[in-house]
């Protein structure tokens, strides 16, 4: 069977990360992951959350949110309370880059990362982790240099990526029209190291075999190994510009 974007099953979409987007944050990033598109922020705050006080201890929290035109149909804004969904992505992205975290080096102070959904198109939960990790390796350099921070608290690499399972066919990376009708649906989010953050498998149309589940989960690894690759090529030559910005 051929997908409708002409990508391989093993192929991922395109993807970019503009850095900057927003001078104020301390990283920002708007990862352009085929028509998906998410801007990611990164904020410290030189206090902890109340329950790490005096702990020695600072924590990571993160809000996900959709902006109304990011979907054909205009999706309202929530003023007194979110939806479930989002509510679910933030913890999700929440628990996903504190397991990449030192928390003692961070010392008591508070990350908070904020991802603002700008086009959907499938997969913008994994690209909210995965453009957030690239946000926060680039605040946390600024925070090194600037002597903010003494010590790096990121202690691995983190990403995302959805497979699934459409007319039989195991594929790599769904966008929305694969996604919508996929048999089975599945989310991963793996460290640099090869440990797995979440598993998030769904049987939406049928129930699938451990063989399936076996062949999903290498091509998710397959595909997360490329994406680290470009997340690190995106951090160094942000790294570079800022080497080449001081001299």
């Amino acid at each position: 069977m051929s997908r409708k974007d002409m990508r391989a099953t093993d192929e991922l979409r395109p993807i970019r990360f503009i850095p900057d987007i927003i001078p104020s944050a301390a990283g920002s990033v708007e990862i352009q992951w085929g028509n998906t598109h998410v801007l990611c922020s990164i904020i410290l705050e030189n206090q902890t959350v109340r329950f790490r006080e005096g702990t020695g201890l600072g924590w990571l929290t993160a809000e996900y949110s959709m902006h109304p035109a990011s979907t054909p149909q205009r999706k309202p804004r929530y003023s007194n309370h979110q939806d479930g969904r989002s509510v679910e992505i933030q913890r999700l992205i929440g628990r996903s880059l504190r397991a990449v975290m030192d928390f003692e080096a961070l010392g008591e102070k508070c990350i908070y990362v904020d991802c603002e959904v700008l086009q959907a198109d499938g997969g913008t939960r994994t690209a909210s982790i995965t453009g957030s990790y690239v946000a926060l390796a680039i605040a946390v350099e600024k925070w090194l240099r600037s002597g903010v921070l003494d010590k790096n608290p990121l202690q691995d690499s983190l990403a995302a990526v959805s497979v699934g399972i459409i007319d039989d066919e195991v594929r790599l990376d769904l966008p929305y029209e694969e996604d919508s009708r996929a048999m089975v649906d599945m989310n991963i989010v793996m460290t640099g190291n090869g440990r797995f953050v979440e598993i998030q498998g769904t049987g939406e149309g049928r129930a699938f075999t451990e063989e399936e589940q076996a062949s999903l989960m290498a091509l998710a690894k397959q595909g997360l190994a490329q994406i680290r690759e470009y997340q690190e090529k995106a951090i160094k030559e942000y790294c570079y510009e800022m080497d080449h910005c001081e001299q």
